[in-house]
């Protein structure tokens, strides 16, 4: 049904026109809310004048704090959302209020059961007694939409039953009203430094929000998550019961696991820290860099520490799962490639084209005059790669970086905003599991491989930029990248990486890389023998000569059936072409 003919309430994507026109008929319902969110924060503004007056502002600082995480809990969903989003942005939020701000993110206080109860049967159809074999008489959490109750269907499976709190849209489609009126009216005059129209980033809020308030959306995205992890024994994803499943409701198969943040019980379980954070990060990298659709709430809430699957007894001792997949988001291939690019560029440390991949990404307007920013850029990153490797992390890439925010024509696109969000807080997570956690140690070897072994022809591209610059080969990037690679215990096969380059080298594609080789084993009128026996004492433990034999074979084997596949239909058709009348 087209948003113009939905009835209030029931829109199933975020139309601004469509809410506004509704309440254009209705002024007196966003007057009510207008008075009631102003008096909720009235009293904050107050008390932090009188604060300055008196010359409390540092000894009040935290009961502040508590006071807006207060206001927002109080105010409702909407608020609480903003919350969560501000919780991810020390760019705009002082970092005293961001730690409260967390806690908004799964410390709600729940709705009453008996609504829940009601709106599960009308949504559903059917009596509780008849959907549930058993039902928790009281929510086992609650979350800024939703709660979430633990069930027992009559075939026999524990399920997840999650219901979305009641009136929940109209009250969502009145404060989105309200800050988009408000982003319009007075948004240029506020001191903040977010790159452009304040309604965008509430229409961008909106779009997110309703897609959330959608429970079969969240449905398709968990079995879109699962396909892409379908081969990976470390990642769990729950199923969906979709015969007890509506826009309102959602079942799911129930996840018995240890949140990341108890690390008592995960020890207790006897699950082993680093091979949880190992797959965590991992599993993040692989949504960004490979299948573009990535899970953008990776709260404590959200994660969860499992054992050995009892089906797989063979398989890991530890696993990890994803639940409550409402908030995803999809990279696009260029924006995939681009993101490759700022990490090879950041590599080689060449600022210049840093800045242009910031550009591509939206970070910077297509506009901007980006040499000022360049010597700004090496400045910041340039202090964190000059740090020892496993020193780096990405709180402290963002908390340089917001420092840019206000000297440069920089913004966070919504969609990097939920990357960032996603990645520091999977590092938060990490650092609550191992004290001593450095991502590096884990995302290095994971891009180093990646690039080692392109499949695409645009990863090989990535690949040669880092080794080649300025015409020359840089021996020492490419002895670091296998080394690298070879710390990621996910397992790095070598010998595959041979076959593949050796299959490159050998096709026209490579033509040009065979060339650059020969330059480089002889460049400076030398032969680079040295170069290539430290090569072959880091690689000769996993390369054996008759392994390598086989490898060679089989990389000339597949290079001559595609080009008799190539060859064969030309030849074919050149043998049955009507030869031409004279």
């Amino acid at each position: 049904m087209a948003h113009s003919q939905q009835s209030f309430g029931q829109l199933r994507r975020y139309d601004a026109e469509a809410i506004a026109r509704e309440f254009r008929w209705k002024p007196w319902k966003p007057l009510l809310r207008s008075l009631h969110v102003t008096g909720a924060f009235a009293g904050l503004f107050i008390g932090l004048k009188l604060d300055e007056s008196m010359g409390k502002v540092e000894g009040n600082q935290q009961e502040r704090a508590e006071q807006v995480r207060q206001i927002l809990t109080d105010l409702g969903p909407t608020f609480v959302k903003v919350g969560q989003a501000l919780s991810t942005r020390p760019d705009l939020v002082r970092q005293d209020f961001l730690d409260e701000l967390v806690r908004l993110q799964d410390q709600l206080p729940p709705f009453d059961t008996s609504v829940a109860f009601k709106i599960i049967e009308t949504e559903l159809g059917n009596p509780m007694r008849s959907l549930f074999r058993e039902i928790s008489p009281e929510p086992v959490a609650a979350a800024s939409l939703g709660q979430v109750y633990r069930a027992k269907l009559h075939s026999g499976e524990d399920v997840a039953v999650k219901v979305q709190r009641p009136n929940l849209q109209p009250i969502l489609m009145q404060d989105l009203f309200l800050m988009r009126w408000f982003a319009r009216s007075f948004g240029r005059f506020l001191p903040l430094n977010l790159g452009h129209d304040l309604a965008v980033i509430v229409d961008e809020f909106g779009t997110k929000l309703f897609e959330e308030t959608d429970y079969q959306n969240e449905g398709q995205n968990a079995e879109r998550f699962a396909a892409n992890f379908k081969d990976d024994p470390y990642v769990k994803v729950p199923k969906i019961y979709w015969d007890y499943s509506s826009h309102h409701v959602l079942v799911l198969e129930w996840i018995d696991g240890i949140k990341l943040t108890q690390t008592e019980l995960v020890e207790a379980k006897g699950l082993d820290e680093d091979t949880i954070i190992q797959i965590c990060v991992n599993a993040g990298l692989r949504q960004l860099l490979e299948h573009g659709l990535f899970h953008a709430d990776p709260h404590p809430g959200n994660l969860f520490a499992l054992g050995a699957d009892p089906a797989n007894p063979n398989g890991p001792k530890g696993r990890m799962a994803y639940i409550d997949f409402g908030m995803m988001d999809q990279l696009n291939e260029p924006m995939k490639e681009s993101l490759v690019d700022s990490v090879v560029h950041l590599i080689n440390q060449d600022y210049e084209e840093l800045a242009k991949d910031f550009v591509a990404l939206g970070f910077l307007a297509p506009d901007a005059d980006i040499r000022p920013i360049i010597p700004a850029l090496e400045t910041v990153f340039a202090d964190v790669m000059g740090q020892s490797v496993g020193d780096f992390n990405f709180k402290t890439v963002t908390d340089k970086f917001s420092d840019l925010m206000f000297e440069y024509p920089f913004r966070v696109p919504a969609k990097f905003a939920l990357i960032i969000r996603s990645l520091v807080t999977q590092e938060g997570l990490a650092l609550s599991l191992n004290p001593n956690f450095k991502i590096v140690e884990i995302a290095y070897p994971y891009v180093a491989k990646r690039l080692l072994t392109g499949e695409s022809a645009r990863l090989r591209e990535r690949l040669l930029e880092v080794l080649f610059k300025d015409g020359k080969f840089q021996w020492q990037r490419l002895e670091n990248m296998i080394a690298i690679a070879q710390t990621d215990t996910s397992g790095f096969d070598l010998l595959p990486t041979a076959q593949m380059g050796m299959q490159f080298l050998m096709s026209e594609e490579g033509a040009d890389l065979r060339r650059q080789i020969i330059l480089a084993l002889t460049e400076d009128n030398r032969l680079h023998t040295e170069e290539v026996q430290r090569l072959w004492a880091l690689v000769s433990q996993e390369i054996k000569p008759d392994k390598l034999a086989t490898a060679a074979w089989n990389a000339f084997v597949d290079f001559s059936k595609k080009s008799a596949a190539e060859f064969l239909p030309a030849a074919l058709a050149s043998l049955t072409r009507t030869p031409p009348q004279r």
